[in-house]
């Protein structure tokens, strides 16, 4: 499979963003879609995940009540709506497919594949 983010670019402090990440190629046999983030000098960092086959959906700590991961199966496209965006949030967003689940779906360790990379800036 192959995975392309989207989206990124520049918002406001308070503002929002939404970004999309494309799978293409063998789908079938994703279980989890996640997100991460790593900015300048800093480790990577969960933000959001969900699971391909029953929509459960899991949250960073700096994520919850501000973020919200969707998917579109018919489009194999997850998505992420970013609100309230504050400076913190200014990192590059990764999105993985998990093909093996193992449970830990808050390491980047439980993925298989990674898309590119889209830079999220959040200027005051």
């Amino acid at each position: 499979v192959q995975l392309q983010a989207f989206g990124g670019g520049l918002a406001q402090v308070g503002g929002s963003l939404r970004l999309s990440c494309a799978a293409s190629g063998d789908t079938f046999g994703i279980y989890i879609m996640g997100w991460f983030r790593q900015a300048p000098a800093k480790e990577r960092e969960f933000v959001a995940a969900i699971n391909w086959r029953d929509d459960f959906t899991y949250y960073g700590d700096s994520a919850k009540g501000r973020f919200t991961i969707s998917k579109d199966n018919a489009k194999n496209t997850v998505y992420v709506q970013m609100s309230n965006l504050k400076p913190e949030d200014t990192a590059v967003y990764y999105c993985a497919a998990d093909y093996q689940y193992t449970g830990r779906v808050r390491s980047a360790m439980e993925y298989d594949i990674w898309g590119q990379g889209t830079l999220v800036t959040v200027s005051s």
